[in-house]
């Protein structure tokens, strides 16, 4: 059994010295006590890793390719054809080497585990490969070799817009019928499986790509595990749901298939209050990305009336335009005050806005994915984030202090050690294969960049 004694961390009773936590052979936490002191030394701030819920790997390699001006209003819409753009060169050996340096960074970031939300499944002419869930597994290779705990989403897509419209050239990598799907679907799970933590859900893409018997059909083949779909993120994506189903993209997903605990709406931005109410007081859980909203201008989702509504939230780097777990928080409250006109919207009166937003994002998160009992306590897994206590901007502060001080002002820069199932992955800030990863990312970047 490993034994480590925790200089100062952070226990879901709150802050504690000298911890020692008792890891089972399987990395999973078997007994915490504090002030015991015995075991391995791990000196500085130790905080549970957080969950990434939504991530689309490959446009880790796309950031900064979307910054120049059109000729029209640039939007979602006008980004999404330069992300056709990009994708239609990637092969397998590519998605596995962006994706295993998105995990790598994400690890740095202080994010422990990620929810792939996977819809790349095709060869560039869009016909799938000999084993159609190729690029599905090249992330689970990809979340091997960086340590990260993966929940992998494969991602239903079958049409082009609202109401079965045909697909476009660009969308051919992506489109399955529920055959196909079920196949890709399979032989994921059977690969996840091989992962320490290791878990299985489904994605379907969204009210533009699937149609809502797909969507009951889906929940009905695939009972268990979470479910994941982008719903309200663009007016326009609301409007056409209007004008062919009557109704609301989350309205409509919620008369499909109701609100249960395992679905995480991505986004959710134009919700109307309604949705948004409904939303807080059932089990589902919420997938805000504060920073790509921000990068693609989806617009602000009302997290403070939300939170104050009873309802739950994670945050995911989705495009991975920027990938910072701290920063992710940060923006979301920023937003907030943005809109608002005030500071600390997200946190009641005496409370520290960082602890708020961590625990938040922490327990949203682990929910979304299915990652079982989360933080420091017994059952969960030991995924340790150790902050420096020597950062300038930590030194000298105490208990929620810290937090804030990670989240509003140091970010990632203050991650100074990362374990998984109590394996170290990251050390003094940096991966520990990062040397190798990164060579294999610059290659890939040399070749499709050129």
């Amino acid at each position: 059994m490993t034994v480590l004694c925790l200089e100062r961390a952070l226990l879901p009773e709150g802050w504690a010295e000298r911890v020692t936590l008792r890891l089972d052979p399987e990395g999973r936490i078997a007994a915490v006590e504090p002030g015991k002191g015995e075991g391995e030394p791990v000196r500085g701030i130790v905080v549970p890793g957080l969950v990434n819920l939504h991530s689309h790997a490959f446009q880790r390699a796309m950031a900064g390719l979307a910054e120049v001006a059109g000729p029209g209003e640039d939007s979602f819409w006008s980004w999404r054809e330069v992300m056709y753009r990009f994708l239609a060169r990637l092969g397998p050996e590519d998605v596995e080497a962006i994706a295993t340096f998105a995990y790598a960074e994400m690890l740095e970031a202080g994010f422990t585990a990620v929810g792939e939300f996977h819809y790349l499944h095709h060869d560039p002419e869009g016909r799938p490969y000999a084993e159609p869930a190729e690029l599905a597994l090249r992330h689970v290779e990809a979340a091997r070799a960086s340590g990260i705990g993966l929940t992998l989403l494969p991602s239903f897509y079958a049409h082009g817009d609202v109401g079965g419209a045909p697909a476009s050239p660009g969308q051919r990598r992506f489109l399955c019928d529920l055959e196909l799907f079920g196949r890709i679907h399979e032989a994921a799970a059977r690969a996840v499986g091989t992962l320490p933590g290791g878990r299985i859900g489904i994605a379907p893409h969204s009210i533009r790509a699937v149609t809502p018997e797909e969507l009951r059909r889906l929940a009905e083949l695939f009972p268990e595990g979470p479910v994941h779909v982008h719903a309200s993120e663009q007016p326009r994506e609301v409007e056409a749901c209007r004008a062919v189903h009557g109704t609301t993209p989350i309205a409509l997903i919620a008369d499909t298939i109701g609100l249960p605990e395992r679905l995480c709406p991505i986004h959710g931005t134009h919700a109307t209050e309604a949705e948004r109410k409904a939303l807080a007081g059932s089990a589902a859980v919420l997938g805000l990305c504060p920073i790509t909203e921000a990068n693609l201008g989806d617009g602000i989702f009302p997290a403070a009336a939300f939170r104050r509504e009873g309802g739950r939230f994670g945050v995911g780097s989705d495009s991975n335009v920027e990938i910072d777990a701290a920063a992710e928080l940060r923006q979301l409250e920023y937003a907030q005050r943005l809109a608002l006109g005030r500071r600390n919207c997200l946190a009641e009166p005496g409370r520290s806005t960082g602890r708020v937003l961590f625990e938040a994002a922490l327990e949203g998160g682990a929910r979304a994915l299915d990652r079982g009992p989360v933080g420091l306590r017994p059952g969960a897994s030991a995924d340790l984030v150790i902050l420096d206590s020597d950062h300038p901007d930590l030194f000298g502060r105490a208990d929620d202090r810290l937090l804030d001080g990670w989240i509003f002002c140091a970010g990632k820069g203050a991650v100074r050690e990362v374990r998984v199932r109590g394996r170290r992955v990251v050390e003094a800030g940096r991966h520990v294969a990062k040397d190798a990863i990164l060579a294999r990312y610059r290659a890939t970047l040399a070749r499709l960049l050129t």
